[in-house]
Order: C-alpha cells, then structure tokens, then sequence
C-alpha cells in the first residue's frame, strides 16, 4: 500500500510542540499500518525513554535525530531500554561531501543493517555532492519542504529540482515539515504556501514534470493519477507530521482510504 507506515509522527515539534507526557501514550494509542516511527531529537532521548518506559505494550518504534558524535551513546541509551526499538536514524543537515562521508562512515560503524538512515540535505549548490557522497550507499535523503518561517519553504522550483536530483542518482527520500495537508494549499492563517503531500508524491513519481506535479490543485484529476501510481516504484518514503490524523483524515475525505482507517485517538 502507498500509505503504509507514510506519516512518522513528529508530535514534539513544531507547529504542534506537544508535551511529551501526552505525546508518547498518543502516539501508542494511534498505532496503526499507516503510522510509522516516533520522531525524536538526541536532545530529547532521556525524557522520551523514561516516559516510554511508564507504558505498556510493544516497544516504541523511534526515528532518532542525531548527530554522528551523539550515536554511540544515544544508541546505548536505547539498547538499555526495552520499551523502544530503533528504527531509523536521520541526521541533521549534511553541509557538504565531506560531512555527508562521516554521517556514513558513523551510521555504518554504529547502526544495525535493518535501522533506515536518511541524510538532510542542505538547500545550497552543495546538494548535489551530498547526494553523489549517497548514492549506492542504500540511505536515503531527506529533505525539507517547510516550517514556522515562510523561508523554510522551498520554493516550486527548488523542490522540483531537487525531486529530481533523488530520482535521477536512484536515491529514496523522505520529508519533513510542512506537509498538513494533501493537496497544495495556502494556509488562512500564516499566508504561507504548503506543497501537498500527494503533489510530491506524483512529482516523484514523475520526476521529468516534477514543477507542473507540485503546482497541481485539481483534486479529482490528482485522486485518478494516484490511485494509478505503482507504491513499489514510488521514491518518496514518509513525511514528518506534528500530527497524524489530519493527513489520514485528508486521504479518507479524497476516498484514498477507508474511512475505517480514521485515527480517532
């Protein structure tokens, strides 16, 4: 399924900053095939265990966001705990060739082979390098699509082109920020304009029109050419989310998905 494990749940950051007491057991109770991991930063590790460990169940799916030099020991922390599992790591921004090598060297050296690694990539002339420094390394990019600044939105052109530069090297990526809602819009209250996450999903998919794609607002016409798309051939991975409900409930209000696959918790 395309949406299988698509929206990793960024509660604790912005815009939603939930406090963590709460976003740790919501994010238990929206389980579900659609929800991946729990998106969190080094910094918030600590507290993220110790609340992890107050609930029952399954272990807790992580996305830990570190820095090469913050793995040994974040890693560490996690094996001790058996309320979490580590899934996927992602880096801070890689400034260039020479730091996109270390962050490599660093997930090889610490990371078990099944653990999903995905690689910021900076929003400078120096994206191409790090992605040459990925490719045929099996990690995957990741890249920014917005944020609490209008400036933290790349443009149409900037996140075509950079769709395309994935595609082109065979390299998968996953977003993050930005993405409330399925379809390009412009948010009433901000005035910022947010990509639709189906709108990057079809200029992945079809990375030679990847600027007409993400400027698309036709809704049935975008619906047909999604329900069309092969989920083993599409690059685009998951995208963080302050909170996985609104993206579920856009795709159940498109006839996308079931309304059975509401997440109501």
């Amino acid at each position: 399924m395309i949406f299988d494990r698509f929206f990793d749940d960024a509660a604790l950051f912005p815009p939603g900053q939930a406090p963590m007491s709460a976003a740790v057991p919501a994010h238990r109770a929206r389980r579900s095939r659609l929800v991946g991991p729990f998106v969190v930063r080094a910094a918030a590790l600590p507290a993220v265990l110790t609340e992890a460990g107050k609930q029952h169940g399954p272990p807790l799916d992580l996305a830990l966001i570190a820095a090469p030099d913050d793995l040994p020991d974040s890693i560490d922390h996690i094996r001790r705990t058996p309320a979490v599992r580590l899934t996927a790591v992602e880096t801070p921004v890689a400034a260039d060739a020479t730091a996109t090598r270390a962050a490599v060297r660093a997930m090889r050296d610490h990371l078990p082979a099944d653990v999903v690694v995905a690689v910021e990539l900076p929003r400078t002339g120096r994206r191409d390098e790090v992605l040459d420094t990925l490719t045929g390394t099996g990690y995957r990019a990741k890249i920014r699509t917005g944020g609490v600044r209008a400036e933290l939105f790349p443009p149409v052109d900037e996140l075509a082109a950079t769709i395309r530069a994935c595609t082109e090297r065979g390299i998968a990526f996953k977003c993050t920020a930005g993405l409330h809602h399925a379809i390009r819009h412009t948010d009433p209250e901000t005035g910022f304009a947010h990509h639709g996450f189906l709108n990057v999903l079809l200029a992945a998919a079809h990375p030679g029109t990847a600027a007409t794609q993400l400027r698309r607002t036709g809704t049935t016409d975008i619906v047909a050419d999604v329900r069309a798309c092969d989920p083993a051939r599409l690059p685009f991975t998951s995208f963080g989310t302050c909170d996985v409900t609104e993206p579920v409930d856009d795709l159940i209000g498109l006839g996308l998905l079931p309304a059975t696959e509401r997440i109501t918790a």
